[in-house]
C-alpha cells in the first residue's frame, strides 16, 4: 500500500507544541486567580479603580478560557 504524505498533515508540532500549551495553560490560570481576586475586592477597592461590581460580576462569570 502506497501511503503520500501532504507537508500540511505532517506533525509539525514539535516542541514548540508542548510550550505554547504550557503558556496557554499559564495565561488560564492566572486568569482564574485574577478573577478570584477581583470577586474578593470590596466595593470602595472598585470605585478607587473606576470598575463598578457588576464589571466584576461579568468578568468573574467568564470561563478561564476567555480573555
Amino acid at each position: 500500500m502506497f501511503v503520500r504524505s501532504h507537508p500540511q498533515m505532517m506533525n509539525h508540532h514539535g516542541s514548540g507544541f508542548w510550550a505554547q500549551m504550557e503558556e496557554t495553560i499559564h495565561v488560564w490560570r492566572e486568569r482564574m486567580r485574577a478573577r478570584r481576586e477581583l470577586a474578593q475586592w470590596t466595593d470602595r477597592d472598585l470605585h478607587d479603580i473606576g470598575v463598578s461590581r457588576s464589571d466584576i460580576i461579568n468578568e468573574t462569570e467568564k470561563p478561564f478560557w476567555r480573555a
